[in-house]
């Protein structure tokens, strides 16, 4: 059966919210598309587009209760949702790249090509302040490889006094930043910045550095699904064993620490490769409880015997 006939029976049959979310469920799995930017499933997929397409907000669902999903909707309103469900069946595009909008931390931002999908399990610990961890309120803190700024917002949402740096190589990236900081009022607290790692950061000390850095490693490249093919490369790949970057990050973090710092890595699935990369360097992983793996916490101290250690 044709797109186009496909898209006709759509508009002309169905009726209802929930005719149009089964639909798109259908056309989704049918297409055997992938899910982990935002959800992680066709039903919540489904419900996510067509909300969108509906200028609803996204929890009005659960907030009102299957009532909802009787609700008619007009020629119009059935079009507009099945030309999305067909785009994102034809490009493979995450849909958040559709929308343009993507939630970390229980706050939307606002994303393109430009930048990843925000999914980082950064925001459990966010959420929690860095408890175990962070224990005096840090003044000024690091979001490196910063991307399209949501970590770097979310930090400061969380705390409330401190500075952030956002910190990235890509200027569009930036740009996608900028944006999302000056959406949330937050110009004269987040800082973007343009540097290769900490080349632009000369002098600057930071209580708490948060990195979410390019960690995928080369099997994984190879076998990415068709949708990370729409995010840019220079965010995922990060050498044969996913460690080239953070490899450079913990040589250099020590110098840009206070005394009492702390340095939190995602590197997720290359977390098999740390102890091969960094043999007795001393970082604890985070237990995440709402799902994720692969971050570590390493201390300055930690970093600095390491280090000099190997240089011995």
């Amino acid at each position: 059966m044709t797109d186009k006939i496909y898209l006709e029976e759509a508009i002309n049959e169905l009726h209802s919210i929930l005719d149009m979310v089964r639909w798109s469920v259908s056309r989704f799995n049918d297409a055997q598309l992938f899910y982990g930017h935002g959800t992680d499933n066709s039903w919540d997929e489904a419900v996510s587009l067509v909300m969108y397409a509906l200028h609803l907000p996204h929890d009005l669902i659960t907030q009102t209760g299957d009532g909802l999903f009787s609700a008619k909707l007009t020629c119009s309103e059935k079009e507009k949702v099945a030309d999305l469900v067909l785009k994102r069946v034809q490009t493979r595009m995450p849909l958040p790249y559709i929308t343009h909008e993507a939630w970390f931390c229980g706050l939307p931002f606002y994303v393109d090509e430009r930048v990843l999908i925000p999914r980082s399990p950064f925001a459990e610990l966010i959420k929690n302040r860095f408890a175990q961890y962070v224990t005096d309120e840090p003044a000024n803190i690091l979001d490196m490889c910063t991307g399209g700024g949501c970590i770097a917002v979310a930090l400061a949402h969380a705390f409330e006094e401190a500075q952030v740096d956002a910190v990235d190589i890509s200027h569009d990236a930036l740009e996608v930043a900028d944006y999302n900081i000056q959406e949330y009022q937050l110009g004269h607290r987040v800082f973007p910045i343009h540097s290769d790692l900490f080349s632009s950061l000369k002098g600057q000390k930071y209580d708490l550095i948060v990195s979410n850095p390019p960690y995928v490693d080369e099997q994984d490249m190879n076998d990415l699904p068709d949708e990370f093919q729409h995010e840019p490369e220079l965010a995922l790949a990060a050498g044969e064993d996913g460690l080239d970057l953070v490899h450079q990050m913990l040589e250099q973090a020590p110098s840009y620490l206070n005394d009492n710092g702390w340095l939190f890595v995602e590197v997720g699935n290359s977390q098999v490769h740390m102890a091969t990369r960094f043999p007795s360097l001393n970082v604890e992983w985070v237990e995440l409880i709402h799902g994720g793996h692969g971050i570590f916490a390493v201390s300055k101290a930690s970093l600095v015997s390491y280090f000099n250690g190997k240089e011995k």
